[in-house]
């Protein structure tokens, strides 16, 4: 008895004794004066539910009691004084979790000069450079022959280091240029995720008033107002909450959401996702020292330890900073995973452009190589008889070093056919046109995340599209209302109507809405009020406005915390309901949603008079005919309000809400407008221009949705097209078992234009399903557009995913690849001009390129073999390398797109990087080169009547008939990079030309340094200074290339049949060895650190049981699309049984079984 008398007495004086308390343990820790320390918070965090609670009432009583500790008000917040939060800063830490350091330019400069390529260049230049500064004594040189015939002039023997020091110059210019690319890269990649991380904001409550700050200006102590879609920028503790559900299966793994409760489990981790409700937290962990934070520095510190023990380069675009941001954080993380993988993995490439460039430069890679040994085996075999067998003589030892400085020299040839065989510059010019479409696709509102993205999106032909606020203005306003049996065709006036009905519908809305809703004076003059919140409540509290009534009042009255119950409205329900508790006890139950589904709820309605008359389902059907749907073909959407008291004795069961929201009085039902943006039909037009069919996938009634999808010009009178609701859609797609079958899919989705009262799961369907189709001969690439968090997983599906930048959830834009940042519809068809204008920016890279390799290969081959020497010298060929890939690939690469990008088709997956039409440029182009490289020389000699300078001795000085060919060579190349312009057989090369100032700037930029090199390059450059007439042919030759352009453009393409394309997608084989790539990269962070060993060995089953299935299935059907589909099959399943919302986090039992349900059957298969 005395124990529980104490206990009673202790909780009763709990609040005496904090400041005692309090002020004993400010002596204890130093940690400025609050009443807790961090070590004292972060233990806290780690506990969960009866735990935590436990834990709090031992140290603290209760939360307010931590509240207090803390010094801040679960009502006002903190204050704003910025001394305190200051402090509270030095003592708990910032939220913001450090960035990974970035590489300093000399580290990647080291990294640059890994390139093998460049490696083998510098070992012959050294040793050419040793060997030059050896002088073999001068009389007995006499005996080796012709050989050093080129010593008589001793200053030439001088000057035979400069080659040497030329060939590491361009290696040095090669490294410092590519270093630079890399750092200016990492540094438009680190401002992007800045950007992104300043746009994350967060509703705090501080002196009462809510404010939305940047989530790293959070602080221990702030009062954090949660709501659905938010992605937690903090932990903290719950203080109070509604029907709150959280996703925590970034951090534990569980799929399913856990329901969290100010008496039960009142503990909330950064990082993990709000599904439903909504409530205030107080913040007790920020930064580093929260679960996200303390996971990260784990993941920091193990990849320290793993980089100590690879002593690997690797390139990590992803080390960002990272605010914090568990989501960046698991973001930032898995690029750098991804990079890791690129790096062992050169197969995993998720973009369709990436994995046809490695496969291209594989091929040209392997060709050069060739080439280049049989040069150098060529040069040596042929050295070694003429001087020793033809001329019969003898090796002296004392000739020794100038044989080797000879094979030297055809080593030095050889690797130099190597360097302009290997284009180099593609990743080069990749990056440099991702980078720029980047930044400028900022300005036309979108905020690209993943950069290959902008180039998959050129190549979609679906765009799966929400309806609200993308197609939408968002701006919700009430136009028609049916109230007390009669339908007003505009808002009607208060005197219309019913006090009694009119004071129903007052309070039904203004506490039915969430208190975040609120309509807000214009920002400008004359202009709309502002909608903050949910749009849809904005617009039901814009119609009591309209009613002259006010909302304030109304929940001044019952303040958030007097609600007694609140079921929030989610994508299963599509209602809200909010329960009060009345003066005499009793409570009344205010519900709105969807028409037809609370209709369906309801017994009675408020009649003409505002009495209750019963409502019986042949009136409700009427009720549709005659209200609802003439709304709905409208455009409107309709949505019902209702109500139904309950009494308090007993006490209903509120967790039963199917016996709760039923019974209901419909009070009245209202039409709300959401106009079509205005630029949306056009933008729409052009999309189907441009071959992509738009399809409109949205959670409204029918009728709704198809009169919107009129207005906006998805579907045209007279069309062929199909609009269903998720219901009939489901059924369609399901077999006799309800599993759902690929074939039944594809009937489907080719005529589907609409889909209406679609769950996020049918989204996912619909747009895997139309990924995984094999109907059409192109593989269909899909974009999604999405703002809610339940649109995570087809965004994730998608082979490009949209989040809205304004009304979009943080789950939303985490699972997106790019942010359109004004919600806007026609900013998705300036993303698909910029991914064409890459794709096409890399193909007249590409067309340019590969003329330069296959003449200068051949040049130095045929060159080699016939006259003992490459007319292009080392240095100079570098100095080509230099123009084309560098300069060529910033000037080709950096084109702006035009509208008539939107004219063709998309290219599609399959289709080869270079078409016949490019084809046929290389090829017409490059026999134009090689008949006027030859032609000069083997006759320029006489056509120009200079010396010949074939044969010439080891270290002769340089001719005017070399200085000749190669500076022919050079303006030929310049001449063709203005034809590389186009690359769909187009006659006018110039089009648009000045419009591309950096391209201009290059060329002429190219042409002085030209003239600089010939006239004044000397020695090292091997150039002899030409006069005028000499120049004026070369520059001759050199237009004629634009003349000889326009020769090719006339020949059909259709005729030459011979011709192939080149640079198709990678085949079948390699897609398998991506699936398994792809495998490893879906599992978790967390758990990659903290049960490696359990993983590695999970990953080996994984890809056991893959082969077996590949080997089993090449067995049975000889076909590899049978694996895919039973896999794809078998995950469906698991998809539909635990739809999981964030599918990049797999259980690792789901991994065990298979693939991550993101990557269903070979996401990755380009």
């Amino acid at each position: 008895m005395s124990t529980t008398a104490t206990m009673g007495e202790m909780a009763n004086s709990a609040v005496e004794f904090y400041p005692k308390r309090a002020g004993g343990s400010v002596e204890v820790n130093h940690a400025g004066d609050f009443g807790v320390t961090l070590d004292e918070l972060r233990d806290l965090m780690e506990l969960r539910g009866p735990e935590a609670l436990q834990k709090i009432q031992e140290s603290f009583g209760d939360t307010d009691g931590l509240c207090q500790r803390l010094k801040s008000s679960t009502s006002d917040g903190l204050s704003d004084n910025p001394t305190d939060l200051e402090k509270r800063r030095q003592v708990f830490g910032q939220n913001f979790i450090p960035p990974k350091k970035p590489k300093t330019f000399l580290q990647l400069v080291w990294e640059a000069l890994q390139d093998v390529t460049l490696i083998i260049l510098e070992i012959a230049a050294i040793i050419s450079l040793g060997l030059s500064f050896y002088q073999p004594p001068g009389h007995e040189s006499e005996g080796c022959g012709k050989v050093s015939g080129g010593f008589e002039d001793e200053g030439e023997a001088e000057a035979g280091w400069i080659e040497g020091a030329a060939i590491l110059l361009s290696v040095i210019c090669v490294v410092l240029v590519t270093a630079f690319n890399d750092w200016s890269k990492e540094k438009q990649f680190r401002g992007l995720q800045s950007r992104i991380e300043q746009e994350q904001r967060f509703a705090v409550v501080r002196n009462g008033n809510v404010i939305q700050i940047p989530v790293a200006e959070m602080v221990v102590g702030d009062m954090a107002q949660i709501k659905y879609g938010d992605l937690l920028p903090a932990d903290g503790i719950l203080i109070q909450g509604n029907d709150l559900k959280i996703d925590e299966s970034s951090l534990t793994g569980e799929s399913d959401h856990v329901q969290k409760s100010s008496d039960k489990d009142p503990m909330l981790l950064s990082g993990t996702h709000v599904m439903e409700g909504s409530g205030r937290m107080l913040v007790t962990a920020v930064g580093v020292n929260s679960q996200t934070g303390i996971i990260f520095t784990l993941l920091g510190a193990g990849e320290g330890e793993e980089e100590k023990k690879e002593k690997k380069a690797k390139k990590q675009d992803g080390a960002v900073a990272m605010e914090m941001q568990p989501l960046k954080s698991a973001e930032g993380g898995e690029v750098e995973e991804r990079e890791k993988k690129k790096a062992n993995v050169p197969k995993k490439e998720k973009s369709v452009l990436q994995g046809k460039l490695t496969k291209l430069a594989v091929q040209i890679g392997k060709a050069g190589l060739v080439m280049s040994a049989i040069t150098v085996i060529i040069l040596v075999l042929y050295f070694v008889i003429e001087t020793f067998v033809v001329e019969g003589q003898t090796w002296l030892p004392e000739c020794t070093p100038i044989y080797v400085q000879y094979f030297v020299k055809f080593f030095i040839i050889g690797v130099t056919v190597l360097v302009v065989a290997v284009p180099e510059g593609l990743p080069l010019a990749v990056t440099i046109s991702l980078a720029y479409s980047v930044k400028k696709m900022m300005k036309d509102n979108n905020l690209v995340r993943h950069l290959d993205a902008c180039e998959t999106m050129g190549n979609a032909t679906a765009i799966c599209s929400d309806k609200t606020g993308t197609l939408t203005t968002n701006r919700m306003t009430v136009v028609q209302a049916f109230i007390n049996d009669q339908h007003f065709r505009e808002v009607p006036d208060p005197s219309q109507i019913n006090s009694n009905t009119l004071e129903m519908i007052v309070n039904a809305i203004s506490i039915n809405c969430a208190y975040t809703s609120k309509i807000m004076p214009p920002d400008m003059e004359g202009g709309l009020p502002k909608q903050v919140g949910n749009k849809t409540e904005c617009g039901l509290l814009g119609f009591l406005l309209d009613l002259k009534r006010d909302y304030v009042p109304v929940r001044e009255q019952i303040p958030e915390e007097k609600i007694y119950k609140v079921y929030t409205f989610n994508s299963v329900r599509k209602s809200m309901s909010t329960v009060v508790q009345m003066p005499d006890g009793s409570f009344c139950l205010y519900s709105k949603g969807a028409s037809e589904i609370l209709l369906k709820k309801c017994s009675g309605i408020l009649g003409a008079n505002g009495e209750i008359r019963s409502f019986r389902p042949r009136d409700r059907d009427e009720m549709v005919k005659k209200v609802i749907e003439p709304m709905a073909c409208e455009g409107l959407r309709t949505i019902c309000i209702a109500y139904r008291d309950l009494p308090c004795d007993p006490e209903p069961d509120w967790d039963n809400e199917a016996e709760i929201v039923t019974d209901l009085t419909c009070i009245a039902v209202v039409g709300i407008e959401d106009p079509v943006r205005p630029e949306v039909p056009d933008a729409i037009r052009k999309c189907q221009r441009a071959g992509i069919t738009v399809r409109m996938v949205t959670g409204d009634n029918i009728n709704t949705a198809r009169a919107i999808a009129v207005k906006c010009g998805i579907i045209q009178p007279g069309d062929d097209f199909l609009c269903l609701e998720g219901k009939d859609f489901n059924r369609r797609i399901r077999n006799e078992k309800g599993e759902i079958e690929q074939e039944r899919i594809d009937k489907i989705w080719p005529k589907l234009r609409v889909l209406a009262r679609s769950s996020p799961t049918d989204k996912h369907t619909l747009v895997k399903g139309i990924i995984d189709s094999t109907v059409l001969e192109q593989r269909q690439v899909v974009a999604v557009t999405g703002d809610g968090t339940n649109d995570g997983p087809a965004l994730k599906k998608a082979d490009v995913g949209f989040a809205m930048g304004i009304a979009g959830t943080d789950v939303a834009k985490e699972a997106s690849d790019i942010i359109l940042t004004d919600d806007n519809f026609s900013s998705i068809v300036k993303a698909v001009m910029w991914g064409r204008n890459v794709y096409d920016s890399i193909s007249k890279f590409l067309q340019f390129q590969l003329t330069v390799n296959v003449v200068a290969v051949i040049v130095a081959f045929t060159g080699a073999c016939i006259t003992q020497d490459s007319p292009l010298k080392a240095v100079q060929m570098l100095w080509v390398n230099l123009i084309m890939d560098t300069f060529a690939s910033l000037a080709l690469a950096t084109e702006p797109p035009t509208e008539s990008l939107l004219l063709r088709k998309p290219y599609g997956r399959n289709n080869p990087l270079i078409s016949l039409t490019m084809m046929k440029n290389i090829l017409g182009h490059g026999v134009y080169q090689l008949v006027i490289i030859f032609t000069l020389l083997f006759v320029g000699e006489k056509i120009f009547n200079i010396d010949n300078g074939r044969n010439a001795p080891l270290h002769s000085p340089p001719s005017e008939h070399y200085t000749i060919i190669f500076n022919t060579f050079v303006l030929m190349q310049l001449f063709n990079e203005i034809n590389a312009r186009k690359i769909h057989g187009e006659r006018n090369v110039f089009d648009g030309i000045f419009a591309n100032p950096i391209f201009c700037s290059i060329v002429l930029g190219t042409f002085g340094m030209q003239i600089v090199i010939v006239q004044f390059g000397g020695k090292p450059f091997s150039c002899a200074p030409l006069n005028m007439e000499q120049w004026l042919w070369c520059l001759f030759v050199g237009v004629g290339e634009l003349l000889w352009g326009q020769v090719i453009a006339t020949v059909p393409t259709s005729h030459l049949k011979c011709l192939k394309e080149a640079g198709h997608g990678p085949g079948t084989d390699e897609m398998m060895e991506d699936d398994m790539a792809e495998d490893e990269e879906e599992i978790d962070h967390a758990e990659r650190e903290l049960r490696r060993g359990q993983i590695l060995w999970f990953r080996g089953l994984n890809r056991i049981q893959t082969q077996m299935e590949v080997v089993s299935t090449f067995k049975r059907s000889g076909s590899f699309q049978g694996a895919v589909r039973r896999r794809s099959s078998v995950l469906s399943q698991l998809h539909d049984v635990t739809n999981i919302s964030t599918p990049t986090h797999v259980v690792l039992s789901t991994a065990n079984a298979s693939t991550a349900p993101g990557n269903a059957g070979g996401e990755s298969v380009p």
